[in-house]
């Protein structure tokens, strides 16, 4: 008979259980996993895995040569379901799996939910591995809720991190390399945030990590957890905020992960009608077990704690939210109420967005959720799901289809490009234009430009002038800020030596300049939010297919005058009402030969003239450039 080499030790409190059955505790990771410890002068690993139904848990690993009897767990006896025990002499680097006997009698070989390093792809063991690192982002922790508060800038550069960049046309960066190129680059190109595609470990690389096995884990394809945090905080030493994504929403069926874990849907629902994602085939969190809400909110909070995330992006919240999500009828269950709404799921979201502000409140979670469900950017107290920002996705849409109709035709199609304006200040709305919309055949954004090479990149700054002038924050998708012209690859990345060539390089040169003005003009983020802030000029001249407004700041003499031509036709002495008389000056004109554009409707100064225009005592007359954006300010 194989004597048991596992020593019994407990790091759990009767409080750590208590708070972990309740779905109360939101520091779980420091008691479940893997933990390097001493144990009577001895150095080890205390193991310790959530299996309830399991008849028999061991550790299996190159240190007992994944024998499943040499050290087995010990199951409490307080009816928790956690199995634990100390294994001697084991230390960092050691790989390992848990040996679950399931209660159906079969066999199961699974990772660690709570591990802090996976092997790489496709191998798939759990590493023991710590947490520690000496940070240098003190001076950006004591400021951060500045840069994260709702009337700061806000621009962020999405990213996946493992096709940002190529090399020998097929090796991703490291995250050592990413510290120095993505860095450089983004406090170049003027961003204040980068928001990273799932950094945990997942099995599958074309999911882009959203088939999430190592919830505690960044990819170990890209170097080790120091190194990422490395990265971080680089980043935050070059004053930019780093924002995940984050999945709680399902979970891949991989024999290694969270599915059947203890021979049981212990993570998921049994039944498929609530169990099972038809969309993207993987597993739905059961919200309403406690142990898994502990889970997922000790899981948010770890990224925040250990990796000094600055928020979340939590991912496909509008599946989370109803019950009858891409289901027919008869493929989902209603909640006691007899409606579709997951009330389960609608208490979860409340409560990790009260934890993640209760214990970070510099930081900001952002929903991407595509529905009309209201309040979610609205705090719990009020009725909302306590989000700090929404994804805009009624804008994205119909904004990118605006600009996919000939200019001739848009006269035709005005309220799309208007209509956001209605909604614009029910949520705190980001913008987005994300990895979403250059996939799955949809092509690049600059494909869906009409016109000759010209206008299709006087399309894209014209849009982009908009975007950035439009109340909310803003999100560009990499490679979109110099007008990539392939659909998104994770296996060729994006084409960077199209910023060799002129309409790639001022389109870039755009974007740069729209980060500068946008983080440097109060008007257009203090009150980014606030209805006070924003108000038409002339939202109507569909004849012109031009659009005007005003942004203003928290002091009545901070206002900038935005005005957007959407065709090729320059419109000569053309008349805008203004609400102060003086001279005004052309502060950012996307039709500069520096961006690209023709550079003959250059505005220097305007003087205001008497008559009343758009309901107003004073007017300016200029000419518009083609295809462009122009933003005038009152000379001091």
């Amino acid at each position: 008979m194989t004597t048991n080499l596992t020593v019994q030790h407990s790091l759990l409190t009767d409080y750590d259980i208590n708070l972990f059955r309740s779905g109360k505790h939101f520091r779980i990771y420091d008691k479940l996993g893997s933990q390097v410890i001493e144990v009577n002068g001895v150095k080890g690993v205390y193991f310790a895995v959530w299996a309830p139904s399991a008849k028999k848990v061991a550790v299996m690993g190159d240190f007992n040569n994944w024998n499943r009897t040499t050290n087995e767990l010990f199951p409490r006896w307080d009816s928790s379901g956690i199995w634990e025990g100390f294994v001697p002499e084991l230390d960092n680097g050691t790989v390992y799996k848990y040996a679950i006997d399931a209660p159906d009698g079969r066999q199961l070989e699974k990772g660690d939910p709570f591990a802090r390093l996976w092997e790489t792809p496709p191998k798939t063991a759990s590493i023991v591995w710590n947490t520690w690192y000496e940070w240098e982002d003190k001076d950006w922790m004591e400021k951060r809720n500045k840069h994260n508060s709702l009337d700061a800038p806000f621009s962020v550069y999405e990213i996946h991190l493992g096709s940002w960049k190529k090399e020998n046309g097929h090796e991703s960066l490291s995250y050592k390399q990413l510290a120095t190129e993505l860095v450089d680059y983004v406090r170049d190109m003027g961003f204040t945030h980068v928001e990273f595609l799932p950094v945990m470990e997942h099995p599958y690389f074309p999911s882009w990590g959203y088939q999430t096995t190592g919830y505690f884990a960044p990819s170990s394809r890209f170097g080790g957890p120091q190194e990422m945090m490395a990265l971080v905080d680089a980043l935050h030493q070059a004053d930019i905020g780093v924002i995940l994504d984050w999945v709680p929403s399902h979970f891949p069926n991989d024999a290694h992960g969270l599915a059947d874990f203890d021979g049981t849907h212990l993570y998921d629902h049994e039944d498929p009608r609530k169990g099972f994602h038809p969309d993207w085939k993987s597993a739905i969190f059961n919200y309403g077990r406690n142990e898994v809400r502990s889970f997922l909110i000790s899981n948010a909070l770890f990224w925040l704690d250990r990796y000094h995330a600055d928020g979340l992006r939590v991912d496909a919240v509008a599946s989370m939210l109803y019950l009858d999500y891409s289901r027919k009828e008869g493929e989902w269950i209603p909640n006691e109420h007899g409606g579709n709404e997951n009330l389960e799921a609608i208490s979860f979201l409340r409560e990790f967005n009260q934890a993640v502000y209760g214990e970070y409140p510099d930081t900001v979670t952002i929903a991407e959720e595509s529905t009309s469900w209201s309040g979610v950017s609205r705090p719990v107290y009020t009725g909302g799901l306590g989000f700090g920002m929404k994804w805009m996705m009624g804008w994205m849409h119909d904004t990118l289809g605006y600009f996919k109709h000939d200019p001739i035709h848009r006269s035709y199609h005005h309220g799309e490009i208007t209509f956001s304006m209605i909604y614009a200040f029910s949520e705190n709305f980001m913008l987005p234009l994300s990895h979403d919309e250059v996939v799955h055949g949809k092509g690049p954004i600059l494909d869906r430009m009409p016109g000759d090479e010209w206008q299709r990149f006087a399309n894209m700054r014209a849009l982009y002038g908009y975007m950035f002038t439009h109340p909310g924050t803003n999100l560009l998708f990499m490679g979109d800020e110099f007008g990539q012209t392939t659909e998104w690859s994770i296996d060729r990345g994006i084409d960077w030596k199209l910023t060799k060539y002129s309409p790639h390089k001022g389109l870039q040169a755009w974007v740069k300049a729209l980060n500068k003005f946008y983080r440097n003009s109060t008007a257009l983020y203090e009150k980014q939010f606030d209805q006070k802030g924003f108000e038409w000029i002339d939202h109507g001249d569909h004849t012109n297919s031009t659009l005007s407004y005003l942004r203003k700041g928290k002091d009545e003499d901070d206002f900038l005058v935005v005005i957007n031509n959407f065709t090729p036709a320059v419109r000569a002495d053309y008349r805008i009402g203004v609400p102060t008389a003086g001279t005004y000056r052309c502060v950012l004109n996307s039709d500069d030969s520096e961006f690209g554009g023709t550079g003959n409707y250059e505005i220097k100064e305007i003087k205001s003239s008497e008559g009343e225009w758009n309901g107003r005592a004073q007017h300016l007359e200029l000419s518009l450039p083609p295809l462009g954006t122009i933003v005038l300010k009152l000379k001091d």
